[in-house]
């Protein structure tokens, strides 16, 4: 569900009327509906145990004000990176419930993680334990870890988005989980807490999910055998959001919770999942003006203002993003929608079922609050669409849009 609707034939974010905001801020730019992060929160949050760490992933989308509007309601954040590390605390979220993971973690990232007093590290290599080791060894700390085990479990979703099998750079393979515990525990600056795993996004099935997890519960069971205190077990996110009418409905966060609580009854360990895509995605679209309308030999084409240096997704994993005209109207007229960019990858959707269009008019790419504004680019020279946050009837741009001249100004030339 998202609070975008129309209202008196013209799209509304909650009370806002998106029309009017475009005359205001300006396309094209990116709409976030906080009624929509509260309520996709929430809904993911009750589906678990009340002491269960849910850890946003920050890079779905780590807009300051949308971290904020989660901080609020008790979130925590899973963050790769020093920067979504500093952006996680600027937005109030308390560093005992952040998690660093990702796989390149510097020393200096680690020594922002520790002076801040994270919740843990998500370790990913042997040589990452080593140089966590040294870093708290000099700060005269020591590191709370988990690692990341790889279940070697196919998610079955798209390969750029897998993370959890044999081939994939992510996590310590299967096979040497017990050597990398065995080394971990002979630093003497690193404290065991947890295991952590992650099999990737957008997935829309319980079946790879309960595989891997059935597959942690065991070396939980294992490495407690071996001596080591696992208190804490990290299952990562990785559920979907459908994004075109005809895709499968994801599993239910109740029916995902409730196989989290079967795979783990017994354990007594402290729960912590790293949603990012399930929040977000539904919560933010992309509205772009169109440019021109081209008729081509067997196409008409719908130029926006938006272009693949906004919104990613489609170039770079063929993703489908539903289209639909910001003033309510019957389908009309059949489309390739393109951005300006000079790339033939520049296209939102091929063959799109739309309102007779004209020069102005606004559309809306729906679906774009993950992975969006944050994988956006200033390719072309273009600088990258803006971003508001709307609450009830109320908006504020919460990244407003660079001027040519100021990213131009981000470039020297050498004396």
């Amino acid at each position: 569900m998202n609070h975008f609707q129309y209202k008196d034939g013209r799209l509304f974010a909650e009370d806002v009327d998106l029309t009017a905001l475009a005359q205001k801020v300006g396309t094209p730019f990116y709409c976030y509906s906080s009624a929509t992060l509260e309520r996709h929160y929430r809904v993911f949050a009750e589906a678990f145990p009340k002491d269960t760490l849910i850890a946003y992933s920050v890079k779905a989308n780590g807009n300051l004000g949308v971290l904020k509007t989660l901080a609020q309601l008790g979130a925590g954040a899973d963050v790769v990176s020093g920067g979504e590390l500093k952006k996680a605390l600027k937005a109030g979220v308390p560093a005992n419930k952040i998690v660093f993971s990702g796989v390149g973690k510097t020393r200096a990232e680690m020594m922002l993680g520790l002076e801040a007093g994270i919740h843990q590290f998500n370790v990913e290599s042997e040589p990452e334990l080593a140089a966590l080791n040294s870093v708290a060894k000099e700060l005269g700390k020591r590191a709370p870890i988990t690692i990341r085990i790889n279940p070697d479990v196919d998610a079955k979703t798209h390969a750029k988005i897998t993370t959890g099998t044999s081939e994939n750079k992510f996590g310590i393979p299967w096979s040497r989980a017990r050597e990398a515990y065995k080394l971990a525990a002979s630093l003497p600056s690193l404290e065991i807490v947890g295991v952590d795993m992650h099999i990737g996004s957008q997935i829309t099935e319980l079946a790879p999910f309960e595989a891997a997890f059935a597959r942690v519960a065991d070396l939980v069971k294992t490495l407690r055998a071996d001596g080591h205190s696992i208190k804490r077990i990290d299952l990562g996110g990785g559920l979907g959001v459908p994004y075109a009418p005809t895709d499968p409905a994801p599993p239910a966060p109740e029916l995902y919770g409730a196989a989290v609580s079967r795979a783990v009854a017994g354990l007594g360990c402290e729960l912590i999942l790293e949603p990012g895509r399930l929040i977000a995605a539904n919560a933010g679209v992309l509205v772009s003006r169109v440019t021109y309308v081209k008729e081509g030999e067997a196409k008409k084409f719908l130029i926006l203002d938006a272009g693949m240096n906004d919104l990613i997704r489609p170039a770079m994993y063929d993703a489908h993003h539903e289209i639909v005209s910001v003033r309510e109207a019957a389908p009309a007229a059949v489309y390739d929608v393109v951005g300006p960019v000079c790339e033939s990858s520049d296209l939102f959707g091929s063959n799109r079922r739309l309102p007779e269009l004209k020069e102005g008019d606004l559309v809306a790419i729906l679906t774009a609050g993950a992975y969006g504004a944050v994988m956006a680019s200033a390719y072309n020279a273009r600088p990258p669409a803006a971003e508001v946050l709307v609450k009830g009837d109320q908006w504020a741009v919460v990244r407003p849009r660079m001027s040519d001249d100021e990213l131009i100004g981000l470039d020297r030339i050498p004396g």
